[in-house]
């Protein structure tokens, strides 16, 4: 395939990356590898994605920021409209998670689950680029190099449990490992991304998990999303591919903020998707005012319920957002009663 000239600009731009993630990974020194091998291997598909999109004419520009389109739009674009399967778009969202926590905090990741997330991301790159560049990985970086463990390639769930039960131990009293521990919930926390299209990972998810950890939870109450995760290799050693996959008939649970039991499965963003609505916004919706819509609350009792109403702290901060459950209580108490007899009825 002859590509335009920025897509081959970043095709090659991307098979660099992936050649320095692959130097890391398979590097004697340890200091800064985890973090240099998640970082390339995160924009070697990011200049894939672009490089497809630029091939096909679709636009990465942003008229309005001026910069080109985010590593999340790409992959939203590329899944739509250019052929990048869910398991494909699953591995590179994985890395990105990965690569983003340890960017901008820490994560500590277990040697045998970088390798895998790194092969089943190799597998998904030269994929997608032999189907949608028609090109293959082995035209530009010999076999020889490819990350190689001298650990066996693991079951993904096996590696989890077990990643599970050591954060257990260190989160043990008298341990003082509760900073590796958090790292490593972080990094489990990535992951879900295989299974999921969106993630971001909040410090009160974190706080929740190692409460629940602590609490003596099982892993399928706290990580729910990663039972639903599989993988299928084939070959050994350099030839080794990764593939991972949802599992068939796997269960899916949908967790409510309003579910206490279930409070350590509960993701930040999935409360605030839920809880979306300040109280502004929530008259307006109505078509009230806010103290007229503050004394409905009240007579119904909305405040109090913890499927309608949820406090998000922000530092010393305190905001209450408010869910559709919120809205439709209200608005089918507007066709039963009189909002002006109660507005005077306060008063008295």
């Amino acid at each position: 395939m002859k590509l335009v000239r920025d897509a081959k600009t970043l095709k090659t731009k991307a098979l660099c990356s992936l050649r320095t993630g692959m130097q890391a990974f398979n590097s004697f020194d340890d200091d800064g590898r985890i973090t240099t091998v998640l970082l390339h291997l995160q924009h070697a598909c990011e200049m894939l994605l672009k490089a497809v999109l630029v091939q096909n004419q679709a636009k990465v520009f942003d008229k309005e920021a001026g910069r080109s389109i985010s590593f999340d739009k790409c992959l939203g674009l590329c899944t739509a409209h250019f052929g990048l399967t869910a398991e494909e778009a699953g591995a590179m969202r994985a890395i990105d998670s990965l690569r983003d926590a340890a960017q901008h905090w820490f994560v500590v990741v277990a040697e045998d689950l970088l390798y895998l997330n790194t092969r089943a991301l190799i597998t998904a790159f030269d994929a997608y680029l032999q189907r949608a560049l028609e090109d293959s990985l082995i035209k530009h970086i010999p076999a020889r190099v490819l990350p190689v463990s001298t650990m066996p390639p693991g079951d993904f769930e096996f590696l989890v449990d077990r990643e599970y039960r050591l954060i257990r131990e260190l989160l043990e009293p008298g341990r003082r490992h509760r900073d590796e521990a958090r790292a490593r919930i972080r990094s489990l926390l990535a992951m879900e991304s295989i299974a999921v299209e969106e993630v971001v990972i909040s410090e009160r998810d974190i706080d929740r998990i190692e409460k629940a950890v602590r609490a003596g939870q099982e892993i399928l109450e706290v990580f729910p999303r990663l039972s639903t995760v599989g993988t299928r290799t084939d070959g050994e050693g350099v030839n080794l591919v990764v593939h991972f996959s949802k599992k068939e008939g796997a269960p899916v649970r949908y967790i409510g903020g309003d579910d206490p039991a279930d409070a350590a499965a509960v993701r930040e963003l999935d409360l605030q998707k839920k809880f979306y609505l300040r109280a502004a916004q929530l008259a307006d919706k109505l078509s009230l005012t806010q103290p007229k819509a503050k004394v409905l609350r009240a007579h119904l009792g909305i405040d109090d319920d913890v499927g309608c109403r949820h406090v998000f702290e922000f530092g010393s901060t305190k905001i209450q957002c408010f869910s559709d459950n919120a809205f439709r209580r209200m608005r089918e108490a507007l066709d039963e009663l009189d909002i002006e007899e109660l507005w005077r009825a306060r008063q008295r």
